[in-house]
């Protein structure tokens, strides 16, 4: 009888400590709710799959059954001018639900540039009798919305004498042009929230930072120091993924190389000064894991690293686009396939640059070092 007693009280310590820790909680129980809410607005937050088509016709004539397919189309006026205008059809079919297809209407380097930045999948280019499609075979998405674009033409009846598919395995078009820059920028966020946050924090857990302030050193050139050696880490592990990225993928720099370096550094800079800040109070590992973690997850998922992040509502874009991760991903996408140079990414690198001073200035002040 005792024993069992013994063995009900030790587990009930188990739930006690469960319950006192906030971090676990939150970690275990409510940020899984969270990831698959937001997960769930990016991928079925409605019964209406929306479908991004770059529209090509340098005339905008259309023919007579495209302008039918269109005849209920709604006319959007993009109310940001950063893009083409648009107009919308949506479908709606028995078995696959409502479909909305959203068509930009611009020049052909105009739906280039729209599919080097993961705003559309599908190219749609329509001639007096025929039809293009432009797209990656390989990118899931760009067959999908290929598939249920042609189903939706044909059941409405709209036919062309010739529809070809051009495959866009040119280098900057392809899927993985898109994706290599994302992992460089998260790999970057990574190795520093990561090997700072963690190393600290664990450095302050083991009291090694009474130590470290006892020896005749300056506590600014400490953390320094770090970012110093975590900098150079970072350039190896870009170093490595670039050269395997060129020799098997045949990826290039078609920008500016010192505009590369310029938003690298300013990123290193930020997710520095963002680790320094999350690392400047705590010294439990596991509540400083849980701070790494709401940090990093959110903007993997959002920032759009391995998919486009234009599959959020409209109204989450604008926000999504001012994460640290977003802007570094998204300055190294247009340097890498783009060709943009200093000038276009010099706003993106100062911010980064600002936020990573500002945090690495708040986390010294308020750093605890014992």
């Amino acid at each position: 009888m005792m024993k069992r007693n013994s063995l009900i009280q030790l587990i009930l310590i188990h739930y006690r400590e469960f319950i006192r820790e906030p971090g676990i909680l939150f970690w275990s129980i409510i940020f899984p709710v969270l990831m698959a809410w937001v997960l769930g607005i990016a991928f079925s937050k409605q019964s209406e799959m929306v479908q991004q088509v770059a529209f090509i016709n340098d005339s905008l004539n259309m023919n007579a059954d495209l302008r039918l397919f269109l005849d209920d189309a709604t006319f959007v006026d993009n109310p940001a001018k950063e893009g083409p205008d648009y107009f919308e059809k949506s479908i709606q079919n028995e078995k696959l639900g409502k479909t909305s297809y959203r068509f930009l209407v611009t020049g052909w380097e105009g739906g280039l540039l729209l599919l080097k930045r993961g705003q559309v999948n599908l190219i749609l280019k329509e001639h007096t009798d025929s039809v293009e499609y432009f797209f990656d075979p390989v990118n899931p998405q760009a067959r999908m919305a290929y598939v249920m674009l042609t189903s939706a033409m044909k059941n409405k009846e709209l036919v062309y004498e010739t529809a070809r598919i051009n495959p866009l395995t040119q280098k900057g078009n392809r899927y993985i042009d898109f994706l290599i820059p994302g992992l460089l920028a998260m790999g970057v966020m990574n190795s520093l929230l990561w090997g700072m946050s963690y190393a600290l924090i664990d450095m302050r857990s083991k009291k090694l930072m009474r130590r470290m302030v006892a020896t005749p050193m300056k506590r600014s050139e400490f953390l320094i120091s770090i970012f110093i050696a975590r900098l150079s880490i970072t350039v190896i592990e870009a170093f490595l993924l670039l050269s395997f990225a060129s020799a098997y993928f045949h990826i290039s720099i078609q920008g500016s190389f010192p505009a590369f370096m310029l938003i690298f550094l300013a990123g290193n800079l930020a997710f520095s000064g963002i680790a320094i800040l999350i690392s400047s109070r705590t010294d439990n590992s596991r509540i400083g894991t849980g701070l790494i973690n709401v940090i990093t997850l959110p903007m993997t998922v959002l920032s759009g690293i391995f998919f486009s992040y234009h599959n959020f509502p409209d109204f989450a874009i604008p926000i999504i686009r001012r994460f640290p991760l977003t802007m570094m991903a998204d300055s190294i996408r247009a340097i890498f396939i783009e060709g943009a140079g200093i000038s276009q990414v010099s706003l993106n690198a100062l911010i980064l640059g600002l936020l990573g001073m500002i945090c690495f200035a708040i986390g010294l002040r308020t750093f605890k070092w014992y």
